[in-house]
């Protein structure tokens, strides 16, 4: 990994010729990402971001935290004891020069120790789950940081909207395999990061994944075609 985010992030904070982030997916052309985006305040985020942070509470965790916007807003607004974690270097530096208490630079899965009341993954947080196959995976490790009254707050978007429609309201979408599965390459400064598998989905996949893993699921805000739901342990 060469980090390009993380640098995008450093470049940013340190106000060294910072450039806008560009991103691509398998099913999307080029979108310019500006990397003030991932400093922005409370004010500025959307809707599911900003009832992810009201309803966090007590311990929390918040995974693929970036530039950190969202971990300051639950220490300095909410006075909690909330944890920044995401495997980029460069962008735990920053987390922790942004006055970050507790900022960890660790794969989710490879993380162990401590556990939360909330779970935070925002920004299409289930992104991190790669693909179907692996869903089950992550979704177990993530019962294992969880405490017993605790509660996961994560958000996607059904991309169904993505794909053409024929004229009886039928959706094109390609065979073999979830039409959430995505190749996702980020560039910056003329580099571009090998491909990642990305995950969207449609809620009740979703719903279907967290119930054989032994959570319990509701629908907590729906924006258009993207909602945040909320996983505790049944």
């Amino acid at each position: 990994m060469k980090d390009l985010m993380g640098k995008a992030i450093w470049d940013y904070f340190h106000n060294e010729n910072p450039e806008d982030l560009q991103t691509e997916t398998s099913i999307s052309e080029l979108d310019e990402l500006p990397v003030e985006y991932l400093f922005r305040d409370f004010e500025e985020m959307n809707h599911i971001e900003q009832k992810a942070l009201k309803l966090a509470e007590g311990k929390a965790l918040d995974i693929g935290a970036g530039a950190g916007s969202h971990t300051l807003y639950l220490q300095n607004e909410r006075n909690l004891d909330v944890l920044a974690l995401d495997i980029s270097p460069k962008s735990i530096e920053v987390c922790k020069l942004r006055g970050i208490k507790k900022a960890v630079c660790e794969n989710m899965l490879d993380f162990s120790g401590e556990t939360f009341d909330t779970i935070l993954l925002l920004m299409n947080g289930t992104g991190i789950f790669e693909s179907l196959e692996k869903i089950d995976i992550y979704l177990k490790k993530l019962f294992t940081l969880l405490n017993d009254n605790g509660q996961i707050l994560i958000d996607s978007t059904d991309i169904l909207y993505m794909f053409d429609r024929d004229e009886d309201g039928g959706v094109y979408i390609p065979a073999g395999g979830y039409y959430g599965e995505l190749d996702y390459v980020v560039h910056y400064k003329s580099e571009s990061e090998d491909p990642i598998k990305w995950l969207y989905l449609d809620f009740k996949t979703l719903k279907n994944a967290a119930e054989n893993n032994g959570f319990a699921i509701e629908k907590v805000f729906q924006d258009e075609d993207s909602y945040l739901a909320k996983l505790t342990k049944k």
